[in-house]
């Protein structure tokens, strides 16, 4: 009987350890399940400069770390570029 009492604790310790180990054996290594195809793709050159045309704005990174982001539209042409000179030269 006293055999019984020390092993009826035990058993509630191990039961639970072994539910919960075939919980995730049965999630992440049952090998079941559909796999993934590759999203890797073949660059396009186009579409990034597509991207880069259609944008509003470019973002240049200065020599010291800090970065702006200029309005690529603006009312005379080189007007981005001027402000760009600007901010590297701590003007604006």
């Amino acid at each position: 009987m006293h055999l019984l009492s020390l092993l009826t604790p035990l058993l509630f310790l191990v039961l639970p350890a072994t539910a919960q180990f075939q919980f995730f054996e049965h999630m992440f290594g049952g090998g079941g399940g559909p796999q993934q195809p590759p999203q890797n793709a073949a660059s396009d050159s186009s579409w990034y400069q597509a991207q880069y045309e259609n944008a509003v704005e470019e973002k240049v990174e200065l020599g010291d770390g800090s970065m702006i982001c200029a309005s690529k539209g603006g009312w005379r042409q080189g007007e981005a570029g001027r402000k760009i000179e600007l901010a590297r030269k701590g003007l604006l």
